[in-house]
């Protein structure tokens, strides 16, 4: 097993002391705020710095630990993930036994990731899960909304397990040539720019929103927002290819396809909560809802970036 902190290389120990600096500032100011203005209302934005904390705290110890651990504490987050979207779309009572057959792709699909057994990686979930699954319904017996549990359980696992395994995969992709940040740099550039992509759209939307881009789905997103955070993403995409083997261009094109899919993944997660009615998949995190609503943008631009980055840094 590799060295305990092998994936903290200099690079990455640089770029989380940044954050915790600016974890230790706000929570400061917030602190002093809430003292100066008591009668300020700072709940929220105390709960979403201490969520952060947490956040910041779990991905540095898990993630970046080793490639076991890390592997590890991805297929967990996967599960709850799965449980929480599962459990939030109102299956039929047969499908439990459809349900637990999802959960029992978590391990095989994460030890394909950890092994870098790309051919079965890819495959499993979208072709032999693909095919087991209904397969496995139809012996139930039960064909009243059948089509739709279908659809459910075999998008959903998309979504979290599939997803989510392409971060894990990321972490054990062979060394890069010259590129001594090594992958754990990589994966906290995704998550980095993911995260940030919808703290600036929001704050864009706030800001100088006016023009509302999809206001059936989610009526607080806005043209300007949408621009805004985009392109603001794609800059900083730039000043930290550091953490990257691209090119200047390289860092830019892919700093707007982060912007670009996060997007996508929050409104078509948000499409979702608009169809059952709820504000948040669940309230795992204080201050950020569900696992599912802290990782909806994630659960695309992962996909895009392992892929991109292996024709651009592998081949």
């Amino acid at each position: 097993m590799e060295n305990v902190f092998h994936l903290l290389t200099a690079e990455v120990q640089f770029f989380l002391s940044v954050v915790l600096s600016l974890l230790v500032f706000f929570s400061t100011v917030f602190f002093v705020w809430g003292k100066v203005d008591p009668k300020k209302d700072l709940k929220e934005l105390k709960a979403r710095t201490k969520s952060w904390w947490y956040i910041f705290g779990i991905m540095t110890v898990v993630l970046f630990l080793n490639k076991l651990f890390a592997c590890i504490g991805l297929a967990v987050l996967a599960y709850f993930a799965l449980k929480e979207l599962l459990d939030a779309l109102d299956l039929r009572e047969s499908d439990q036994r459809l349900k637990l057959w999802a959960f029992l792709s978590i391990p095989p699909q994460f030890y394909f990731a950890y092994t870098n057994n790309y051919g079965l990686f890819i495959s499993f979930i979208p072709i032999y899960m693909f095919l087991f699954l209904p397969f496995r319904a139809v012996l139930v017996g039960d064909t009243i909304n059948v089509t739709r549990s279908f659809a459910i359980i075999q998008w959903s696992m998309m979504l979290t397990v599939f997803s989510i395994s392409h971060l894990a995969m990321l972490l054990t992709q062979e060394p890069i040539v010259g590129f001594t940040a090594g992958n754990g740099a990589l994966l906290l550039y995704l998550i980095f720019l993911t995260q940030f992509n919808d703290v600036l759209q929001f704050i864009w939307g706030k800001s100088l929103g006016k023009r509302k881009i999809l206001p059936k789905v989610s009526p607080n997103k806005t043209w300007e927002g949408f621009l805004g955070g985009v392109l603001t993403t794609t800059v900083l995409s730039y000043f930290l290819k550091d953490l990257t083997p691209f090119t200047e261009l390289q860092a830019l094109g892919m700093g707007f396809l982060i912007g670009l899919t996060g997007f996508c993944g929050d409104v078509v997660v948000s499409s979702i909560k608009r169809d059952y009615g709820v504000k948040d998949m669940g309230n795992t995190i204080p201050g950020h809802g569900g696992i599912m609503d802290r990782i909806d943008s994630l659960s695309y631009t992962g996909l895009m970036f392992l892929h991109v980055s292996y024709i651009l840094a592998w081949q």
